[in-house]
């Protein structure tokens, strides 16, 4: 039920993002109209088309997506012609083609004789169209809703959010439907206001015929309404993190998440919270041959869902790594989930040679499919599932910190299991990207650079999808980012299509991380880094030299800034010195 409270009170905080203003246009071009007739059923199809195309678009194929760009093609012409209607009425009165009388017909007063079933094409025309922004709440819905795959709570989930949207929109069609009569009476304005409402429309149509609402629109809106929405997820979440989950996030680490290591801290009471369930469905498992969960009774199992690219997860692999070696001959098995965020993580090659730069000898499972993912009804990357000698889940833990707690876990269900564990426990201390972060000096997020994710992307003019452009560098405040030079940008990464091209990124934290790998002819690609315009010397990280200077030789997470002195807003910059480079991600630590 928090979900669906979340996701409704998410749509309804639209009506403060700039997202909304391409569409307000065709809602308040019925403001004079009676409600029930005519605002609500535009509402009411609005909503509908819009969880019905976003749901497909979560989690069907790229037919789905290409479908919704005819539609979106359709509701332009629908609504162009709605608003040359409004604009010129004796257009539409004198016109004989089926598409402009259909215009016309939209435009006539809901006087009951067909007021309905008009507004709610106009308003299904609207949900084609209406590209919300995609902060915490939305994405936490579509992100959920590709990984563990098609179902009813996510199209409701989404149904909520409409409704939310649908909800305020009401309140200001209501309100603004009383002054719009009240200023008909006063002024004898109404063909001059129906008008003005036409070329509205019309600007609307052109400005998301230009992509507007999903470029600059979305830039101005995160910044007003990401935080409030981050401040409700975290309300309804509650303490424990558990009750609201960023669906499949790579998690940035929180202060409450990184409790003491202190070896005296207990893990107390260890409830049962179900049964492990099937570990089937891994396409290929490294370091072990096939396990299943009846095989493994009678052993304290610990299974660790990561996947190599991550910060978060890379973090918490030496704890791992530290107690799988020190508890293995006292019964405990340690799993790793290997459920991959980007594509290049799929490859069985690049896990394979993670796993030996990593020194993982334990079992891990490469799940690819999400199979053992969606088994557990994980949401988080990294995740920590603690299964006693009965093949019960006894405790979990959600991203990063309390190791000491989860350490202590192990003992006592070892301990139960009758095993008798040492006094002394692990001693780990993680180096280079598996340091420990700098929780007090992180103020930057993760950020996505594809466009199914990306968010402050300042270069002028926006993105352009799926092509080659030439970007310029735009003007960046705190945790802005733009390209430079030719880059294509695709759903998941941004592509560099000539040499010398470069990546600027405001930030503040002590460690900035860039997910990257070469083209894919394989090249390996050269690199020079600046912190505010000069190298980095001794502040560079372990994948730069003082110079700046770096090689990207295979598809991986990159550390490329460490701070040795304060930590305040620093100016990075990345410049390419051969084409090809794929960039992912930025993280920070």
């Amino acid at each position: 039920m928090l979900l669906f409270v979340l996701a409704y009170l998410g749509g309804v905080l639209t009506i403060i993002s700039p997202c909304i203003l391409p569409v307000l246009p065709f809602v308040f071009a019925r403001a004079d109209r009676p409600f029930l007739k005519s605002g609500l059923p535009m509402l009411i199809g609005m909503a509908l088309t819009f969880a019905a195309v976003a749901t497909l678009a979560a989690v069907a194929g790229g037919w789905a997506v290409a479908a919704n760009e005819y539609g979106r093609i359709a509701a332009l012409v629908l609504l162009a012609l709605f608003g040359i209607a409004l604009l010129f009425p004796a257009i539409a009165d004198r016109a004989t083609q089926p598409l402009v009388a259909l215009g016309g017909r939209l435009s006539q007063s809901a006087d009951g004789s067909g007021g309905f079933l008009p507004s709610l094409l106009l308003g299904v025309a609207t949900g084609l169209l209406w590209a919300p922004c995609a902060g915490p709440v939305l994405g936490l819905i579509l992100t959920g809703a590709a990984l563990q795959g098609a179902n009813v709570q996510t199209t409701f989930l989404l149904l909520a959010y409409a409704a939310g949207a649908a909800t305020s929109l009401a309140l200001a069609l209501l309100i603004g439907g009383r002054v719009f009569t009240a200023m008909k009476r006063s002024l004898g304005a109404g063909e001059w206001a129906r008008r003005g409402l036409g070329a509205l429309v019309l600007v609307a149509v052109a400005a998301i015929a230009l992509g507007v609402d999903t470029n600059y629109l979305t830039n101005v809106s995160l910044a007003q309404t990401s935080a409030v929405e981050q401040a409700l997820i975290d309300k309804l979440r509650g303490p424990d993190n558990t009750a609201m989950a960023p669906a499949g996030g790579a998690m940035q680490p929180n202060p409450s998440m990184m409790k003491a290591n202190a070896p005296q801290e207990s893990a107390g009471a260890l409830p049962v919270e179900g049964q492990l369930p099937s570990l089937d469905g891994a396409v290929e498992w490294l370091n072990s041959k096939p396990l299943t969960a009846e095989a493994l009774r009678g052993k304290v199992v610990l299974v660790d869902f990561w996947t190599y690219s991550c910060i978060n997860c890379l973090r918490t692999i030496p704890y791992v790594r530290a107690w799988a070696e020190k508890y293995k001959d006292d019964g405990l098995m340690v799993i790793g989930v290997h459920t991959p965020e980007f594509a290049f993580e799929k490859q069985p090659a690049n896990v394979k040679k993670a796993l030996g730069d990593l020194k993982i000898n334990y079992p891990v499972a490469i799940d690819n499919n999400y199979s053992i993912w969606r088994a557990f009804n994980n949401m988080y990357w990294p995740a920590h599932y603690f299964i006693d000698a009965q093949g019960r889940i006894r405790h979990h833990h959600f991203g990063e910190g309390e190791y000491a707690k989860s350490e202590e876990v192990i003992r006592q269900l070892l301990r139960e299991a009758g095993k008798n564990v040492p006094e002394q426990r692990v001693d780990v201390r993680g180096t280079g990207a598996e340091a420990a972060p700098d929780m007090a000096n992180i103020k930057s997020p993760e950020t996505y650079l594809g466009y199914d994710r990306a968010e402050n992307f300042m270069s002028p003019g926006g993105v352009a999808r799926d092509e080659s452009h030439d970007y310029e560098a735009g003007v960046l405040k705190l945790n802005d980012w733009s390209l430079a030079g030719k880059w294509t940008v695709d759903p998941e990464n941004v592509a560099l299509d000539a040499a010398g091209g470069a990546i600027r990124y405001r930030f503040h934290a002590r460690d900035l991380h860039l997910v990257l790998g070469p083209g894919m002819d394989g090249k390996p690609v050269r690199f020079k880094v600046t912190v505010d315009g000069a190298s980095p010397g001794a502040d560079h990280g372990v994948d730069t030299d003082a110079n700046g200077e770096g090689i990207v030789t295979e598809q991986r997470l990159y550390q490329l800034v460490r701070q040795q002195g304060e930590v305040r807003d620093r100016a990075f910059e990345i410049q390419f010195l051969d084409p090809g480079v794929q960039a992912f991600a930025f993280t920070f630590g």
